[in-house]
């Protein structure tokens, strides 16, 4: 069954409009999924802890069931209830690059649903700096699925005008801020590992992390 699509909403990039983020957050705590701006590139979202969604968001991308998508939450707390630890390392790093910036990889706890890390048994997470992604957040109490809205392989979009055509039409809700920032993406460090290791190099350099 086709998605009942609610549109391409603008939405101001500094102060969103509430009422909008409310009915995305509706639209999301229903099973369904969005586009809307992080910080770099435009991301999809839905209900990272809904297996059913999830599924939906890996068929909307084309990504192999192989491939973990990481997910955005709205507070350093937030963490605590997803992981099975929190080492002293991604303490520090979630103090000194959070929000934005960074996705560091936790070992996942048993309510993480195993398509979302696909199977590994780990989980990727980041607070996000963008006033749109940050206030969706706040609506909500789940955590939210923070891939790029692109097709695999393909370059993730900073304008919802790049967006694919077949992509739109799989989604519910799109909330455009405008052109984002573009450019590379955030640093992924695993810190399941001693020391952490820095799957992808991003935004935050090797040396900014390990001070060498």
């Amino acid at each position: 069954m086709k998605p009942v699509f609610a549109g391409i909403r603008k939405i101001d990039p500094v102060l969103p409009d509430e009422s909008l983020i409310e009915k995305a957050a509706r639209i999301i705590k229903a099973g369904g999924i969005i586009i809307f701006p992080t910080r770099t590139l435009y991301g999809i979202g839905a209900d990272a802890l809904n297996p059913k969604a999830v599924d939906r968001v890996f068929s909307i991308k084309k990504r192999l069931a192989s491939k973990p998508i990481s997910i955005l939450v709205d507070s350093i707390s937030a963490v605590r209830s997803l992981v099975s630890e929190i080492p002293p390392s991604a303490e520090v790093l979630m103090e000194k690059f959070w929000p934005g910036r960074m996705t560091i990889v936790f070992k996942a706890d048993d309510q993480v649903p195993s398509n979302l890390t696909a199977g590994t048994g780990k989980i990727g997470i980041r607070v996000p700096e963008h006033p749109v992604a940050v206030k969706l957040l706040q609506f909500l109490d789940v955590p939210v699925t923070g891939t790029s809205a692109n097709f695999s392989g393909s370059k993730g979009c900073h304008r919802i005008t790049d967006l694919p055509s077949d992509m739109i039409g799989q989604m519910n809700l799109i909330l455009d801020s405008g052109s984002l920032r573009g450019g590379i993406g955030s640093t992924v460090i695993d810190v399941t590992t001693f020391p952490p290791t820095i799957l992808r190099e991003g935004v935050v350099s090797r040396q900014a992390v390990f001070g060498r």
